[in-house]
């Protein structure tokens, strides 16, 4: 592997090699000066490099990067599942792949549009949905305009939404950019909702209702939701569930069933499709019958002679992407609920959770896990009385030398120190147990060697960064 690689426009041609512009055998002509001048840059924004030093260049990096194709991803509250290539195989039948929106309008992928939102609908028990969100937040958004509007068509205002401190750490972001100020509910001491504090919450006439994560981002299933949901339909709220954590309860319970009345889906999490690069994600946004006037359009209906669009209704918040919405994530998920069935996503739930518990309990005995109770997807454990003043930093950064990509850090934010661990249901118990096998192994290098974690990582091909440099002298841009 190559150690010494520069940016791709730090490279230039060197004098002797091809140029992208030939000479021309005509004295004293270029061939640019045949070029009307409209159509010429002055200075062309790209690096002009040969195609073997390209090539080159993207391999190096590419042999750096990492992924679930690589080794374990225990990024908590991302769901890093492997992605099955037989779904990449569906997605690149030349029937989805060359197909394109603004063409006469296909009857197998409007098929595909239709019949994913049908089964998203069973898994949630939602009534409607809709496909345009491109991801989870936007999905979040999405919902939150609906929650605006809804209240808006009724002549009622309300401004305030409740968020746990558990929730996701996206939804306080999502609700200020939708115009909504925030009521913090904090956790109490079993990682639950309090009810107390939540009733007087709703009791203020402003609030449009609350944003919930269940599982919570501590991995810990809320035994009240129901109440929860009561309480907050009682005072005249909605209820929103944030779907980033549906992974554990699928085929096991329904959003719909604890008593929420939007939800996003996060298809490049719960249902396979590649993430963490960015994008492209999708979030399909479901809602109940009384909700889905205000849903994004277009949608599709299925008719006698087959599957039509139709437009947003009335009340619709609007389109909020082009289109249809990340059409080729929608096929990947679409080949996974497929073959997996409803038995085989039961399953994935199932073994979701058995895999979280199994590690938190080879775990516990020398790590601080700060709700020692039975976990979903997830857990939580914190760099509470770790020797030798070891952080949740350098254990992550020495997690990172033994091919294990780090879990996340530092959130949620009410456990100090924290790292949360999602191994998700493709991970093998081999798998697993290597993973203990190194948390114990660091455990034991605190005590003797701490030095080699301050220091971590080590067999990175870029060692530990200057954290506190990066953050006082920014450079942004050249």
């Amino acid at each position: 592997m190559n150690s010494n690689i520069t940016l791709i426009f730090e490279k230039g041609i060197e004098e002797g090699q091809q140029n992208f512009i030939p000479k021309m055998d005509i004295e004293g002509k270029n061939l640019l000066d045949f070029i009307p001048k409209y159509l010429l840059r002055e200075n062309l924004p790209i690096p002009n490099v040969p195609e073997v030093e390209i090539v080159r260049h993207f391999v190096n990096l590419s042999q750096r990067n990492y992924g679930v194709d690589v080794g374990m991803y225990p990024l908590g509250s991302c769901t890093m599942k492997y992605n099955p290539k037989i779904n990449e195989i569906v997605e690149r039948l030349k029937g989805f792949s060359l197909s394109h929106p603004l063409q006469e309008e296909n009857q197998g992928s409007l098929e595909i549009l239709f019949s994913i939102s049908e089964l998203l609908g069973k898994i949630t028990g939602m009534d409607a949905f809709s496909l345009q969100p491109a991801a989870g937040a936007h999905g979040e958004l999405a919902g939150l305009l609906i929650i605006k509007k809804y209240f808006e068509s009724k002549g009622i205002e309300k401004c305030k939404i409740i968020i746990p401190d558990s929730a996701h750490g996206t939804n306080p972001a999502s609700a200020k950019m939708a115009g909504f100020s925030i009521i913090e509910l904090k956790s109490n001491k079993f990682g639950e909702v309090p009810l107390d504090h939540l009733e007087y919450a709703m009791s203020e006439d402003d609030v449009a209702g609350i944003m919930l994560t269940n599982p919570n981002t501590l991995g810990i299933f809320d035994p009240q939701i129901k109440e929860i949901t009561r309480i907050v339909h009682d005072n005249g709220g909605l209820c929103y569930y944030d779907g980033a954590n549906l992974n554990p309860i699928l085929g096991i319970c329904h959003p719909r069933d604890m008593g929420f009345d939007i939800i996003h889906l996060n298809l490049h999490k719960t249902f396979s499709t590649p993430h963490g690069g960015g994008g492209p994600g999708s979030g399909p946004l479901g809602v109940t019958s009384e909700l889905s006037q205000f849903l994004p359009g277009p949608c599709i209906t299925s008719t006698k002679n087959g599957f039509k669009r139709i437009p947003s209704r009335e009340k619709s918040i609007g389109r909020i992407k082009s289109f249809w919405g990340n059409f080729g994530i929608i096929v990947r998920a679409y080949a996974y609920i497929l073959a997996l069935g409803a038995e085989g996503l039961k399953k994935v739930g199932q073994i979701a959770v058995l895999n979280a518990n199994y590690l938190r309990v080879l775990l516990e005995p020398k790590y601080h896990i700060p709700f020692k109770r039975i976990c979903q997807h997830e857990f939580v454990i914190s760099d509470r009385n770790f020797p030798n003043q070891i952080t949740t930093d350098d254990i992550a950064k020495r997690i990172l030398d033994f091919g294990i990509y780090a879990p996340t850090i530092y959130f949620p934010l009410i456990v100090r120190g924290a790292l949360m661990i999602e191994p998700t249901e493709t991970e093998s118990k081999a798998s697993l147990d290597y993973f203990f096998e190194v948390m114990e192994k660091i455990y034991e290098e605190a005590k003797t060697n701490p030095d080699k974690l301050k220091n971590a990582p080590h067999r990175t091909p870029i060692k530990r960064l200057d954290a506190v440099l990066a953050a006082r002298k920014p450079i942004l841009h050249d």
